[in-house]
């Protein structure tokens, strides 16, 4: 069942009411018995359902194994990468400690 907007052409009130495709439209304002019009409606509203709401929960398997499989190899390209800093720093504090004493 739609959610209808009717607006007052008296006193201007706005106003929704869920009705059936079937029912007669609303004539009168609730507020003032003035004479209402049916606005036209942006259309259906989103219904959300299940855990989640993104983009990525109704993704196929296949995509998803993928998915999984880079963030693994990008975990691992960073970790390449730390471990490769880290020795390249204790290079350099080395060859400071060599240098002071000198």
């Amino acid at each position: 069942m739609p959610t209808y907007e009717y607006e007052c052409q008296e006193c201007g009130f706005r106003f929704e009411r869920f009705q059936n495709m079937t029912d007669e439209p609303i004539k009168r304002c609730p507020k003032c018995n003035g004479h209402v019009k049916r606005l036209i409606g942006p259309g259906a509203g989103i219904i959300f359902k299940g855990s989640g709401f993104y983009a990525t929960d109704y993704r196929s398997k296949s995509y998803k194994a993928a998915a999984e499989k880079e963030k693994r190899a990008e975990k691992e390209t960073k970790l390449d990468k730390s471990s490769s800093d880290s020795g390249s720093e204790k290079k350099k504090e080395g060859s400071k400690k060599a240098h002071v004493k000198n």
